[in-house]
């Protein structure tokens, strides 16, 4: 028998199958200077321990988005090893914050199976759980992903798919400690929850140029270990040509971008549902836009949520995008991100 792990193909996922994925990670001050090196994050709470504890918390948390790959990262060798592409999210939570020298690690089921009528792949839907070494839960996402069968060929009908909410509930329990006598100096902005209106749409102002060396060493730092983002000998026959570049890494920036405009939007409470509309590759400049979907009212005196979507563009600036999707219905060529997400703001005082 064959000691080396490769990965597995869509055959081998069951309905219901469960996964204790290796590899724990405890995380350290260098994954968080190298996450701000790769993707220009900028946000006060997660860059500041003096800010952060005027928060309440006892140091500075971990970018929510760098838990997220951290943690999601371990799921590779199990599920997308052998991926054309992951297609989309949705469900997504972050339940208590992570800090530097936390260990995370991360628990997969199986929830849905969809065989392509090429059959050459098919789509697997699971629904992950991360924890930290307190078993404390800091994330819980569900998504899908496009596999590569190892039969091509044998059709085997299976085609159940998963129903998911439109939305995340939103608990009466935040797992943010304060928010009040906000210093927007400190944090950059100063516009807060009663400052945005529904329909609003913010156009970020930046673009970012993703090199080959960004991307691959950001991948690495995830422990991301998909073929599609390392094998360019494999890829070059591939019908991109090239190596397509981590989604996860195109949401990063995409946040990063949107810092201006949103700078007070510290937290991300959920991922409503996202696609990776178009593939990403190296040399992309990816620019945003961002529209206020909802206005989310909250117990707490100081503290209110948005519901945004972040359009992520390539090589368009978005006053040149009226819409994200054609008369046809389907994403733009330029469009590679659709991010549907609520993140949590301070409220004006005594609001």
């Amino acid at each position: 028998m064959s000691k080396i792990n490769m990965g597995n193909f869509f055959e081998d996922f069951t309905i219901g199958q469960k996964i204790v994925h290796p590899l724990p990670r405890t995380i350290s001050d260098g994954d968080v200077s190298l996450y701000i090196a790769f993707t220009g994050s900028r946000f006060a709470l997660n860059s500041s321990d003096i800010l952060a504890q005027e928060f309440g918390y006892r140091k500075r948390p971990l970018d929510d988005l760098l838990m997220f790959h951290l943690t999601f990262g371990k799921s590779v060798q199990d599920i997308s090893l052998n991926a054309i592409a992951n297609l989309g999210y949705a469900e997504v939570s972050f339940p208590h914050p992570v800090y530097v020298g936390d260990t995370v690690r991360l628990e997969t089921e199986v929830i849905g199976l969809k065989e392509n009528s090429n059959g050459k792949s098919g789509v697997v839907y699971v629904h992950s759980i991360g924890y930290n070494q307190d078993e404390d839960e800091v994330l819980n996402l569900k998504r899908w992903v496009m596999v590569h069968k190892r039969n091509k060929g044998e059709m085997t009908g299976i085609n159940q798919i998963p129903t998911f909410a439109k939305t995340t509930e939103i608990t009466k329990e935040l797992s943010i400690p304060k928010a009040t006598n906000i210093d927007t100096n400190a944090t950059g902005g100063t516009y807060l929850w009663e400052d945005y209106e529904v329909g609003e749409r913010l156009n970020h102002a930046e673009g970012i140029t993703i090199d080959d060396s960004d991307h691959t060493l950001a991948t690495k730092l995830y422990q991301n270990n998909a073929k599609v983002h390392f094998n360019d000998h494999m890829m070059k026959s591939s019908p991109v040509g090239e190596r397509l570049m981590y989604g996860g890494h195109v949401i990063s920036i995409a946040r990063s971008i949107s810092f201006n405009g949103l700078q007070n939007a510290q937290w991300i409470y959920a991922i409503n549902s996202g696609a990776h509309s178009n593939p990403t590759v190296a040399g992309d400049t990816i620019y945003a836009y961002t529209e206020v979907v909802e206005k989310i009212d909250h117990a707490r005196a100081d503290l209110g949520l948005l519901r945004l979507r972040t359009i992520g563009l390539k090589n368009m600036r978005p006053d040149e995008v009226e819409n994200a999707k054609g008369e046809d219905g389907k994403y733009l060529p330029n469009v590679v991100l659709d991010l549907d997400y609520t993140v949590v703001i301070p409220k004006q005082p005594n609001k």
